[in-house]
């Protein structure tokens, strides 16, 4: 096998397997389309926040963008970080199986 092989392969597999899974992560967080799901992670974060803020959620916090990518999807900056995230890790995982591979 070539070596690095894993690790490119990792990097692509990270990149899109991230893109394409963030909204299925972002659902099941709680953060829908129709709005933060009740009894969800999102809606403890939202609770948190709240209390954190005085009684509101803050514009540009952390609650407020992933529900705004819950509801409308991820922009196309998000996206680009979302790849270069999961191609980060993918990238981990395929050096590691390259370094142990090249002991064979």
């Amino acid at each position: 096998m070539k070596r690095k092989l894993f690790t490119i392969i990792g990097v692509a597999a990270g990149a899109v397997g991230t893109v394409a899974l963030a909204p299925v992560a972002l659902t099941m967080a709680g953060f829908t389309s129709a709005g933060i799901a009740g009894g969800s992670l999102a809606a403890s974060m939202m609770s948190s926040a709240a209390i954190a803020n005085g009684g509101g959620v803050a514009a540009g916090s952390l609650v407020a963008v992933l529900q705004s990518a819950g509801a409308a999807g991820l922009s196309a900056g998000a996206t680009a970080a979302v790849a270069a995230v999961g191609g980060a890790a993918g990238a981990v995982v395929g050096g590691v199986a390259d370094f142990f591979l090249s002991f064979r």
